[in-house]
Parts: C-alpha cells; structure tokens; sequence
C-alpha cells in the first residue's frame, strides 16, 4: 500500500511543483526513516513522494517525471535490486538518478546495486548530513553529465545542443531534427551499440509507432548529405541483427 503523503495523480494533469523544485521519489517501507529523508531533502529543495513497496515505487517512477530515487533494498512487492533493474531497463527512467539505502552492510549487496545502475549506496543507520552529502554529490554528477551532453566532440565532428549544429571539420551540415538526433545519441556513446527499437523510444517516443526500418533510412539519409557536402561521413556502423553505433576510433 501507497503512504497516506502521496495522492493519486490527476487524470491528465501533472501534480504541481513549487518554482525552482525538484522531485524525489523515496521508496521505504519503514516510516520513521521515510519521514528522516523526506524531512531533509525537502530542506534541499525537493518535493517529495513516499511508496513503501517496490511495485508502487516503478509505477510512480513512470507516471510522474523525477530528478532523484532514495530506494531501500528490502521492501515488499519487488525489491530494491529489481526496481532498480527495471528503472534502468526502461528508457524513459534509464536515468533518474537511484541512491540505494539499505540495513545491510555485505561488500556483494553493494558491488552488485552498483552493477544494476545504482549511483550511490548508503547503508543504515546514516547521519543526515551524510545523507545530504550523498544527494548533492550525486545532483553534482548529473549536471555535469547534463552539460557533457549538449556539446559533444569526437574527432573532427562537434555537435552542439543548444545551438542545433552539427560540425564536420569546422564546416556545418544541416540535418533534420531526427538526423541530428540519432547521431547525437551514438556520438554521445562511442562503441556502444543501440537496438533499433531503443533508437525509437529515445528519438521518436513510446507514443508514436515508426517501423524500426525508419533507422536505417535517417541514417542512410545523414550520410549521403556529409558526401554531399565532400565531409567524412560519421563512423556509424550497423551492427548485424542488432542495431547501430558510433564507431570509437572516427574521423
């Protein structure tokens, strides 16, 4: 059962959020400590939900957008260690990022919460301002990620988010706003290989369907206009029976 601190979500309205806030999710089946985290990172500008079981906690993680998860390992209706699982799996929560908090202390709890996406481990009993360290550090990491991400270099190519340009050598080529997404995608992950399905969900979304054969022709259409413009075509491979990826090694 859901904590008497959430309410279900409005059909079709997003719950308000205070101007400058963030939301975290808290999933702890123990009130006390439930009420300890909420109490201080609500101090630290967050508004937060409480679930106590881990069903509740990946439903909320997928109806409402948040910016961080405290997740306690041993909680009903699926653990931790499969929330986590889950959350990462999935797209659209692939990168909230997951503060896991647990009573036991054991090396292999830890090694295999970091192994499933975790971004900090905490174990119980924590001081507060440890806690508070954790969740800034954390936040720190991720904007910095964030920032990494809109401008991106490998090689000779440059793309920049903010400005919608992608350079080759210094020179600009156009590219439509899926072209330039796609490659945006691999560049930003060098050597790591993406499904054709996964391609969709992060370009198109889970809303509209677009056959997975679409990816191929962005990609065939984003080469020939770097040939166009006499530019090295990025290095993007396709992987045999899986998908794409940005070759490490590029011009």
């Amino acid at each position: 059962m859901m904590t008497s601190r959430v309410r279900p979500p409005e059909p079709e309205r997003e719950p308000p959020v205070a101007r400058g806030r963030r939301r975290a999710l808290v999933v702890e089946d123990e009130p006390d400590v439930a009420a300890l985290i909420e109490h201080h990172l609500g101090r630290e500008g967050y508004d937060v939900a409480i679930v106590d079981n881990g069903a509740d906690a990946v439903r909320l993680a997928h109806e409402r957008p948040h910016d961080l998860v405290i997740l306690d390992l041993m909680i009903p209706r699926l653990n931790g260690w499969e929330v986590c699982r889950r959350l990462r799996q999935d797209p659209e929560t692939a990168g909230i990022p997951i503060i896991m908090v647990t009573g036991r202390a054991e090396e292999g709890d830890k090694i295999l919460g970091f192994e499933l996406g975790a971004d900090d481990y905490l174990t119980k009993p924590f001081s507060p301002r440890e806690l508070v360290a954790r969740v800034r550090a954390v936040a720190r990491r991720v904007r910095q990620d964030a920032d990494a991400r809109r401008h991106i270099s490998v090689g000779h190519l440059e793309i920049d988010r903010d400005r919608f340009e992608v350079r080759m050598k210094g020179r600009a080529v156009d590219l439509t706003r899926k072209e330039f997404e796609l490659l945006a995608v691999l560049a930003a992950s060098p050597g790591r290989v993406f499904g054709r399905e996964e391609l969709l969900d992060l370009v198109w979304g889970r809303e509209q369907y677009v056959e997975p054969r679409t990816v191929d022709v962005h990609f065939a259409r984003l080469r020939a206009k770097f040939t166009a413009a006499k530019l090295p075509a990025p290095p993007v491979e396709a992987v045999r029976g899986v998908g794409y990826r940005y070759r490490e090694a590029g011009p």
